[in-house]
């Protein structure tokens, strides 16, 4: 990893004293609309906690490998000014340990998921942010594929 990635001793308490956000995702091929959820998810506290899915939660979820690897994007999504701590997400189903573990006040996620974590509402406000129109990263790679020719 390089200098940029940020995370912590898990043997370590959260620092409670300040509201902790957190998000998920996977950050491949970085572009405005993964900046705008950040930006917004960091609004929301003074510390923003982000899980990047680990490669193999990719291929299953996606049915593809990322085009970046996990300690790429750790570092990408790291050294990003809202991004204060990053870590890697082993699966979907863990979502409430992760909020746990980190201390997190809010779950911020984009609207594609809206309702999925709404079970976690009795240890953290859960809210879902809008997609940035036309902006998605499979539409990226494909536009990338289609004109490399």
């Amino acid at each position: 990893m390089g200098p940029a990635h940020r995370t912590r001793d898990l043997r370590e308490e959260p620092d409670l004293s300040k509201r902790t956000v957190i998000t998920f995702g996977t950050f491949d091929v970085l572009h405005v609309g993964h900046i705008r959820v950040l930006d917004r998810a960091r609004a929301l506290g003074d510390r923003l906690v982000v899980g990047v899915s680990a490669d193999q939660l990719n291929i299953s979820k996606k049915g593809r490998a990322p085009v970046f690897s996990q300690d790429e994007r750790l570092e990408i999504v790291g050294s990003l000014r809202m991004v204060d701590e990053v870590f890697v997400e082993e699966s979907l189903e863990l979502k409430r340990d992760y909020v746990t573990q980190y201390g997190a006040a809010v779950l911020a996620m984009g609207n594609d998921w809206e309702g999925k974590f709404d079970h976690l509402n009795d240890i953290c406000d859960v809210v879902y942010f809008p997609r940035t129109p036309s902006v998605s990263t499979t539409a990226l790679i494909e536009h990338i594929v289609a004109t490399a020719g």
